[in-house]
């Protein structure tokens, strides 16, 4: 009797999870954040308990994996209203090699050593350092690599100031000072660029960003 109760468990708990993780999103493992790691502990320590604990009513591990749906739900939807609010949960990439040059402060405050930045950078096809123009550490942990381009491009890219990979200069509506400092722009050149492609109303943008032609990329909110 107990081994068919464990394997319905099992079972009906195999249902469940799929169904709860189906509402949370999609994502892949290796682009899980921190908050998203932490609820799929939970979440699985949950539905052992409830298989391995027969005597214990099922409602309860239901319960806490509701609970954590929910908890994944609203925080996800608050995120996408709060720009302070996604930076706390999902926390912010970090440029750890910028232009050539590594930062190590960056690499101190992340937790970040030399050993590390190698792996990654073996990890995308990279043998050396000195091949990397940017190098940023996603919230997930993973390293976006921007390789140095070849040598009749180089001079090219010097011309250009903005030949950066393309930060974002505004986001929900909100200039990002920190992006335009890196590209060595002012929030009154922005205002004026976007004016002259007939945005005024910076709110009213969800995404824009300079890409590598000089041309901004811009996404405008849904009315």
């Amino acid at each position: 009797m107990e081994l068919g109760i464990i394997m319905f468990r099992t079972f009906f708990i195999y249902l469940i999870i799929i169904i709860v993780y189906r509402f949370m999103g999609k994502r892949e493992i290796g682009q899980l954040s921190i908050v998203d790691f932490v609820v799929s502990i939970m979440i699985a320590e949950l539905a052992v308990i409830s298989i391995e604990s027969p005597e214990k009513p099922m409602i309860h591990s239901l319960l806490g994996i509701g609970i954590l749906l929910i908890a994944q739900i609203v925080f996800a939807y608050v995120s996408l209203k709060s720009e302070r609010l996604r930076e706390i949960i999902d926390g912010k990439p970090s440029v750890i090699i910028d232009r050539g040059k590594i930062d190590e402060s960056e690499m101190k405050k992340q937790r970040y050593n030399f050993a590390d930045l190698l792996i990654q950078l073996r990890e995308n096809g990279i043998s050396k350092v000195s091949d990397v123009e940017f190098a940023i550490l996603e919230p997930t942990g993973r390293l976006s690599v921007i390789k140095k381009p070849d040598e009749d491009e180089q001079d090219e890219q010097e011309e250009e100031d903005h030949a950066l990979y393309p930060l974002p200069l505004v986001l929900d509506g909100r200039i990002q000072d920190e992006h335009l400092k890196r590209i060595g722009k002012t929030e009154l050149w922005l205002r004026q660029e976007l004016k002259k492609i007939g945005y005024r109303d910076l709110k009213k943008i969800s995404f824009c960003s300079l890409e590598s032609d000089g041309i901004f990329f811009i996404d405008s909110k849904d009315e």
